[in-house]
Formats: structure tokens, sequence, C-alpha cells
């Protein structure tokens, strides 16, 4: 086995190479591309002085008030800066994602000073993750002996955790969570000078800052004056909420490799399990018309294990099945004077990782360390300069995360090639050898060893453990014609992902200059 992956390694090591030169004539290309867009891209409102003005005088203004934003409020607010968040509904979001945080996220969440927020709310400690093949099952544990005996995976209701975050940043005094829907961005000879919006009560108001922070999440109505927003919805959750039941394995996340793709179950309180069933594409049955619930007893419930079989039953027969589209988007930001985008406006991936999350935190930890050692933030054009050594600084987490939820998805899910099911099932078989095998792919996937490299090369490794398993004990030209297929296969799945990612960006961050960049002179 060392073999083969040492094997694996020079593969990807060969093809990695051949991938950097084939790409950056195509990254040169689109970065000029990008360049362009960015120049005939219009913010949204040119200022001209109409409207009633707030009289407050805000450092920072912050759109959205879920996980990023309630964060960034309190972080940036614990720094001395005056904060004014808008925030469209300040009531407790009843959610079916953003219940599970990996412990790359808690380890951010301590460093934020945030890690009480997840005290108070019934919130389940998670040690690792069970998958689920063909009646077969293998225990993945996080890799946390070298790290505090808090340190862990957090399950918990979304609602739940984000009132925590919001009342503990209303609690700074220079933090202001004000309910309102911001409308559109002010600009000034091409820099954001604040926010237009409207009040709870309808008033329509200006609130103006140096520096503005859109984290009005996946819907994002502003996103598209800072970025390119290149949005695809591979499939949907259909959510189910499991009461009074008990998980095989206890304080774990459940992967059920099912046909057509993956089924979640994690608990999010002390009596209540989630389940999360996928359903590729961006159509999914009816609920109302009874096509969903059907669905899911004719189709998902005889894959279940048996354990949550008779509780997810029950759970369909009360009705509450909920759906949500999962979307994906990389991160192509327009740097512009004056404003930022931060988490899901920013950058998405496939829930199926459960690490949207733990990205968004890490790249406010980024942010913070970048804006401390400035005291004025009125210099938008000199700001924004700096601040491009945000999108690079904040790619060995957001890379590691965003392309192993792709290529997993990919993996996870059934297909009629039969060159992908070898690949499904040679990951299930490489996992399930235990050690480094199990603890390497694990630790990328909790956030606790965010290096892209190591990413390949496991995946890779994977690819080539799945080409071994065709070609012993005796190949055959139909095998090996399969496991060439297999390896194709597999470029083709992480390959893109990568490109979109950002090859220089993910594998080379120090060959950008803008990593280098220091704090303008005050």
């Amino acid at each position: 086995m060392a073999d083969l992956t040492f094997i694996g390694s020079v593969l990807v090591a060969v093809l990695g190479v051949f991938l950097f030169y084939r790409l950056r004539k195509n990254a040169k290309s689109a970065s000029t591309e990008k360049a362009s867009c960015a120049a005939s891209t219009a913010t949204t409102v040119i200022d001209k002085g109409e409207g009633r003005s707030n009289d407050r005088i805000d450092d920072v203004i912050i759109v959205g008030a879920g996980v990023a934003g309630a964060a960034l409020a309190h972080t940036l607010g614990k720094d001395g800066r005056r904060v004014r968040v808008i925030e469209r509904d300040l009531t407790e979001p009843d959610r079916i994602v953003g219940e599970l945080l990996q412990p790359g996220g808690y380890l951010k969440l301590i460093e934020l000073g945030l890690q009480d927020c997840v005290e108070q709310i019934d919130a389940q400690r998670v040690f690792g993750y069970a998958l689920f093949k063909d009646g077969k099952a293998t225990r993945l544990s996080y890799p946390l002996e070298k790290f505090h005996a808090d340190v862990s995976g957090r399950s918990f209701h979304n609602g739940r955790f984000i009132q925590r975050m919001r009342e503990k940043a209303a609690s700074l005094p220079n933090v202001q969570l004000e309910q309102g829907t911001v409308t559109s961005l002010l600009e000034e000879n091409g820099t954001i000078t604040g926010i237009q919006y409207k009040s709870k009560s309808g008033e329509e108001l200006k609130a103006y800052a140096p520096l503005t922070i859109v984290c009005d999440g996946c819907f994002s109505n502003l996103r598209r004056s800072l970025c390119t927003p290149k949005v695809e919805v591979p499939s949907c959750f259909v959510g189910l909420l499991l009461e009074n039941c008990q998980l095989p394995f206890a304080n774990h996340g459940h992967v059920i490799l099912a046909d057509p793709s993956p089924i979640l179950f994690y608990p999010i309180s002390s009596t209540e399990i989630r389940c999360l069933v996928d359903v590729p594409g961006e159509k999914v049955p009816s609920i109302s018309k009874g096509e969903m619930a059907k669905y899911l007893k004719t189709g998902i419930a005889p894959q279940i294990p048996p354990e949550l079989h008779d509780a997810f039953l029950s759970a369909i027969e009360k009705g509450n099945i909920r759906t949500m589209p999962n979307r994906s988007m990389p991160a192509a930001p327009h740097p512009t004077p004056g404003a930022l985008l931060m988490g899901d406006a920013f950058n998405m991936r496939h829930p199926l990782t459960g690490g949207g999350m733990t990205v968004a935190l890490s790249d406010i930890v980024v942010l913070r360390n970048l804006l401390r050692p400035l005291k004025d933030l009125h210099d938008a054009p000199t700001l924004c300069n700096y601040l491009e050594s945000f999108y690079t600084l904040r790619k060995p987490v957001a890379s590691t995360i965003n392309t192993l939820a792709g290529a997993l998805y990919t993996v996870f899910s059934s297909s009629s090639d039969q060159a992908r099911n070898e690949m499904r099932q040679a990951c299930f078989d490489y996992l399930s050898l235990g050690g480094v095998f199990s603890s390497g792919p694990v630790s990328l996937l909790s956030g606790l060893n965010p290096r892209p490299l190591s990413l390949v090369c496991h995946f890779f490794a994977v690819a080539i453990y799945g080409v071994g398993r065709l070609l012993l004990p005796f190949p055959s030209p139909k095998r090996m014609w399969i496991g060439a297929r297999l390896i194709s296969s597999a470029s083709g799945i992480i390959f893109p992902i990568i490109k979109a990612e950002g090859v220089r960006q993910m594998f080379f961050p120090a060959t950008v200059p803008a990593y280098y960049r220091a704090p303008p002179a005050q």
C-alpha cells in the first residue's frame, strides 16, 4: 500500500506540473478578462446626497448578521472599530444547513473569542464521521490527539448559534445592530462610500463608512457589483428532523453512500437528529402533491441504516419536509475601493463536508489581522490595494475545503460510468484502511490541515489504489481500460475545481505580489 501511495504521489507531481503550465496561459487570459469586467461593472447607485442620512459616524458597515456578519461585527468591535450592522431579519433564523462546525472552525471560534456561543444552545460534540456503503460501515475519527480536550466539532440549531453571536456582538457599546433591508451600495468616483437601506418602519435611509463589508448570504443581491458570480446548483438538500432515536455511532456525523447521492445524519440537540437527503439537480419532487413523501419512502428509506429507519419514516409522516438548494460559487472578486465581500456572498461550496462556517471564520481571522495595524480606513484606494492580499492569504484554508467538498460530492454520488463507481468504492475502501489513509483525508475535511497539495496527493492515492484493486491479482485488457478511465475520471473531477480556485494562489501563493503587501503608512 505504501508503494501505491508513493506511485500516486509521483503521478500527482507530474500531473500538477503539466496542469500548471497548461493552465498558466488560460489563467492570464482569464485575469485580463476579469479586470476588463471589473472596469465595466457599474456599482449600484451614484450618491447624489438625496435621502436622509444617519447621524452616526461608523468605521465599518456590515451588511448581514448571519454567521459571517455577526462574528465579524464582534471581532472588529472588540478591536475598537465603530461598527454598524444592517440585517434584514433579526429574529432567530430557521435553516436546515449551517448546523455542523468542523474542529478547524471551532479553533477559529476560540481565536475570535466566540467559543462560548456554542454553549447554552444544547450543541453536541462531534468526534468524526461514520461512512456507510452497501451494508458496511467504517468510522473515521478526527485527529484531535494534539489538541485540548475541548476541541472537537460542534453541531447545533443554526438559528440558536447565530442569535448567540448576535447577542455577543450587540453587547459591545461600539457595535449597533439594526433591522433593515439594504437596497444598494452608494458609490462616488468609483469608491463605495456606504449603503442605502430601508428601515424596519419603511423609512429610506443612508449610512456612510470608509469600509462596507457585504455578508448578505448565498442569495446576495449586492454581490454582482463586487465580483463575477458563477453560481452552480449541483443538487438540493431535503431536510427532515428525526426525534428520540440514537445514531449507530454516537457523536459522529453519518454519511450514507446511497443511490443516487449521499444522505447525511448528525445530531443538532440532545434529542434531535438532522437528516439531509441529497437530490441531484435543481428540481425536487413536489412536497404539496405528495411526490416528495413517496420518493423518500420508496427510494430513500430502504437505504437508511436499520437503527434510523423507523424514525425516518415517522419524520416523513409528520410532514415537516424542508428543501434547500446547494450552491457552489468560486471566489472571483473585483477589488473595489471601500467594499469587501465575505461569507456565502463571496464564496460557496457544496455543503456535504460542512466546511462553510470554517471558511467564513478563517476569513474573518485573516481580515482582522490585516486591519489591526490600521487606525484610519479612509484612504479607500490604498486600503483596497492593501486588502488584495486577503484574497491570497485566505487560500490555504478556503481552497482546501472548497476543492474537497466539490470532489467528494462527485465521488460519493453514484454513476452509470463504471470507472466512477470504481472510484467511489476505492474511496470507501481507502478510508477504511485506517491510519494515515483515514486521518489524512479527515484532517483535510475538518479544517485541521489546510494544505492543498496534501489534498491532491490523497485524492490521486485513492485513484491509484482503485487501479491497484482492478489490476490485482491478474490484470485483463478490460480492467486496464477501466483503470485508465478511472485515472482520467479522477483528473476530470479535481482539475476543473483547482482551476476555478486558482492554481497559482492555491499552490504557489508566495509568487503572488499581493502576498507581501505591507500595511499603508499612517
